[in-house]
């Protein structure tokens, strides 16, 4: 049967009604992953299915601390200018090929070279790999990186077969890595199918016979499906279906407080779009931020189940400062920091969102409580994949987005404010704010870390590149069929020791 007939039979055939393998966990993701590519991906739902995937070097347990995964130990050198790995022998990637020292120096060299790659700044203090044995291998720096090996725990360390993209090869369409579970197919906007892999290193950990991901932007099609038996497990539930999912015999709510947030990203910088009063004057950024009632936000929107913020590092961070608490609203002050910067009101301000409707949700509340400011605020509701191009590109005055957190705080901020950073879609740049993060990723005590990030933060604390609006916490529906299921803190799913009962 061809892809095209096999799609189509899938979606004629009601999913309940499916003759379904033996073991086969069904996950419904909030959107549709963008690449089955560790260098060139950029989204958090990818991230998800690479845990199933593509091994890393190096992992992290439940309590957020870098555990060995593809990389058994590690010694950083004194200076801080090199580490040492010894690698796992006995890896083989989904096509048979030897997972060595020699692979680590092909995916290093390829994520800092891949004209697609956006992991490059997360690695760039890696000046060389050096292959010092068959299982050893010694990454030499330009500088001390604090952040590094937090880096090689993520999609930067993941591993995939040089093999499977070497000669210009299609790596995305047919990924090889060297995870619990391989490739098996993929429907665009549909399902991503993977089945367990024989000759995985920790095979008796795998319980699974296949892993489906379905993405389904609506909260409530995700949480029906779950219900009707359809899904075993969806991701980003809807925090206002917690009672719903409490109440229902035979499924339970997973929840762990995440590192990570949502915002309003503003383009200070990038293009034509950036040239009006929000983007070139920090006082209209802070009058939209004094506009917003964070607090009100999380009870309207999510029933209190998030927290309210304004700096990019949770509550659970040790980096978090209480020198930058949330602001109370204040109309008046955001009304004069408008007459301050001699707009007239009201100013129009466009900002895009995705079509989720909790986020779409959010900037309703936020539209109503800006334009009570002086802001005539405009929502532009655009598919997920469609919004990310789209900031990428620059074709945005402002944009609500949100990031999944990492256990590192370089992996909250660097990257997001950072001249010429990976995801600093509004181009932000501010030399001193560069220095400060880019000093902090060189330095390993814990105080002097801590003191360049408030020094950073006071900075964009009054120009506001980014707004922040609150915490997340990852909710999850979960049949009681699925066991061994525990969530992390960093959002991903992870399947050892998962199993479907009967």
């Amino acid at each position: 049967m061809s892809l095209k007939s096999t799609a189509l039979a899938a979606l004629l055939v009601p999913l309940g009604a499916l003759a379904l393998p033996a073991g086969e966990l069904r996950i419904g993701l909030e959107n549709e992953p963008d690449y089955l590519d560790p260098d060139r991906s950029r989204l958090f739902v990818g991230r998800i299915v690479f845990t199933a995937l593509c091994d890393k070097l190096i992992d992290v347990n439940e309590n957020l601390e870098l555990i060995p995964e593809l990389a058994t130990e590690w010694t950083v050198a004194e200076d801080g200018l090199s580490i040492d790995m010894t690698l796992r022998e006995g890896v083989v990637f989904h096509d048979g090929t030897e997972f060595d020292a020699e692979a680590v120096r092909a995916n290093i060299e390829r994520s800092q070279t891949l004209e697609e790659s956006v992991r490059k700044s997360e690695i760039a203090s890696i000046s060389e790999v050096e292959v010092v044995g068959p299982h050893q291998v010694r990454l030499h720096l330009t500088n001390p990186d604090a952040t590094l090996l937090a880096q090689l725990a993520d999609r930067a360390g993941m591993m995939m077969s040089p093999a499977a993209f070497a000669d210009g090869q299609d790596f995305n369409n047919n990924p090889v890595c060297s995870g619990p579970f391989k490739f098996a197919s993929r429907v665009v906007q549909h399902r991503i199918e993977l089945e367990r892999f024989a000759d995985y290193w920790n095979a008796d950990e795998i319980l699974l016979d296949r892993v489906s991901y379905s993405p389904i932007p609506d909260s409530t099609v995700r949480l029906n499906q779950l219900f009707a038996g359809e899904l075993d497990i969806i991701n980003q539930m809807s925090a206002n279906d917690i009672d719903a999912v409490e109440r229902t015999d035979g499924f339970h709510v997973g929840n762990v407080t995440s590192l990570g947030y949502q915002g309003i990203t503003v383009n200070t910088g990038n293009g034509a779009n950036a040239e009006n009063p929000l983007g070139q004057d920090a006082r209209v950024r802070q009058a939209l931020s004094l506009a917003i009632d964070r607090a009100a936000l999380n009870q309207v929107v999510f029933g209190g189940a998030f927290e309210p913020a304004n700096q990019p590092f949770p509550p659970s961070s040790p980096f978090h400062s209480a020198d930058f608490p949330v602001p109370e609203r204040d109309l008046d002050r955001a009304r004069a920091l408008l007459e301050e910067a001699g707009v007239e009101t009201p100013l129009r301000v466009d900002i895009n969102v995705s079509t989720n409707p909790d986020l779409l949700t959010v900037m309703q509340v936020v539209q109503s409580m800006a334009n009570e400011a002086g802001f005539d605020v405009r929502i532009v509701s655009k598919e997920f994949a469609t919004l990310i191009a789209d900031n990428a590109a620059g074709d945005f005055q402002a944009s609500q987005q949100g990031w999944s957190g990492r256990i590192d705080p370089d992996g909250n901020l660097h990257q997001f404010v950072v001249t010429g950073a990976g995801f600093n879609d509004g181009h932000y740049s501010n030399a001193e704010v560069d220095r400060l993060l880019n000093e902090a990723r060189v330095t390993s005590d814990h105080e002097a870390r801590r003191a360049l990030y408030d020094d950073a933060q006071a900075i964009l604390q009054e120009e506001l590149p980014l707004i922040y609006l609150y915490y997340l916490a990852w909710l999850y529906g979960v049949s009681d069929k699925v066991e061994g299921f525990t969530p992390y803190a960093d959002g991903m799913i992870r399947l050892e020791g998962v199993d479907m009962a009967g």
